[in-house]
């Protein structure tokens, strides 16, 4: 005959419970839980059960072993629960405890398919781990297993985070012809090589890559990689942003921490070649930092910090009704974690194909700018193109 301690010891001694939930208390207690839930977890690579409680108002969790868990939910069935339903791979197994201690249990077929275990869940990555990826190998992220190395990690999600973005702008790009995409002080290039490993080989775009950076050791460096690579179609030059006018069309535009208004001299370039889409994470966005003039936000512009973090969020809001007021469709989102970085905001826009409202972001865009007394950069180098729409608030 099963008995309840010899269920959960199969149960638990063999990994087969998938989840359980306790309920039907034996007394009534406010201040108590009402009922206890548990799921396996994988620790630190070490198989755990997590008991959650649950109160009128709180949860509580804590993390046990297969030992202390068989010991706990005997202990709970025992002296505080009637009633408990155990799913496991095999069956459902309800458990019933009548107010003598006499104890059913019932047997069903499984509801719940074999879990993941929570904590231990591999995201599901468009570079995925366990698969060499060329590049990632030559610039040291993951080895030739495809093994991605502990200290390069942050490094891996990075480029996974942006390469999303990348994905949900595919639809914007033309596939019909050799797409121009220029990447704006492109630094060491992972992110460089990045996209064009995803465009050109997992989605198959004919593309012509370029990659713009003032420092020449990275410049050769990058070359070689790409060249080892046979990326034939990935070249990396020395120059600068406000300088270069090598193309008369480009289809994307990348810029990745440009400092303070070379991001700005970076959008001016994305929208006069009439650039499809445009990916910019800004950096030491101090412009505005020296103009912000308003006594209603003393408060916090009093302080050093606040007023440079209000001004950086400032800048970037600016840049983006600019940006939609000359034909694109912006979002700020949030690039990596926190953690990782601080300059962690993305600038993503697209052309727009239907008109947006323009004469309702010229006007929330000029009194913004009045309230806070300042002239972006980028306004007066797109002011050719602007003129005109602030020119018509007032016909």
């Amino acid at each position: 005959m099963q008995t309840l301690e010899s269920l959960l010891s199969r149960l638990i001694g063999e990994g087969l419970l998938t989840q359980a939930t306790l309920s039907n208390l034996r007394q009534k207690d406010p201040e108590s839980f009402s009922k206890v839930s548990l799921k396996p977890v994988m620790l630190k690579n070490e198989l755990k059960y997590q008991f959650t409680y649950h109160f009128a108002k709180k949860t509580t969790n804590e993390n046990l072993s297969p030992s202390e868990t068989e010991h706990k939910l005997t202990q709970l069935l025992q002296t505080v629960f009637r009633q408990a339903l155990l799913h496991s791979q095999e069956a459902d197994h309800q458990v019933l405890i009548s107010k003598k201690g006499s104890v059913t249990i019932l047997n069903q077929k499984p509801t719940k398919a074999a879990v993941e275990l929570a904590h231990n869940r591999k995201k599901k990555y468009l570079l995925e781990e366990g698969k060499p990826v060329p590049f990632l190998i030559e610039l040291g992220v993951m080895n030739k297993e495809g093994k991605v190395l502990a200290k390069k990690y942050d490094k891996f999600k990075q480029i996974n985070r942006f390469l999303e973005m990348i994905d949900d702008v595919v639809p914007y790009l033309q596939k019909d012809r050799t797409l121009n995409i220029i990447d704006f002080g492109c630094g060491k290039s992972y992110l460089t090589f990045a996209l064009y490993h995803y465009l050109k080989e997992e989605q198959g775009f004919a593309l012509n890559v370029i990659g713009l950076d003032l420092k020449h050791d990275v410049i050769t460096h990058c070359n070689a990689l790409a060249a080892a690579l046979q990326y034939e179609n990935l070249k990396f030059l020395h120059g600068d942003i406000n300088e270069y006018n090598e193309l008369d069309q480009v289809d994307m535009v990348v810029t990745l921490h440009a400092c303070d208004t070379a991001t700005d001299a970076a959008l001016e370039k994305a929208v006069r070649w009439g650039a499809d889409v445009i990916l910019s994470v800004p950096c030491c966005q101090h412009e505005l930092n020296t103009q912000i003039d308003n006594k209603t936000l003393g408060t916090m512009l009093q302080h050093g910090l606040i007023k440079e973090r209000f001004a950086a969020l400032a800048t970037d809001s600016v840049r983006a009704q600019l940006l939609d007021l000359v034909g694109y469709k912006t979002q700020l989102l949030e690039f990596i974690d926190l953690e990782h970085t601080p300059k962690n905001i993305l600038i993503r826009a697209v052309k727009q194909e239907g008109k947006a409202d323009v004469q309702k972001i010229a006007e929330s865009y000029l009194e913004f700018k009045r309230f806070l007394q300042i002239n972006p950069y980028l306004e007066v180098v797109l002011q050719d193109k602007l003129e005109p729409i602030f020119a018509g608030l007032h016909e």
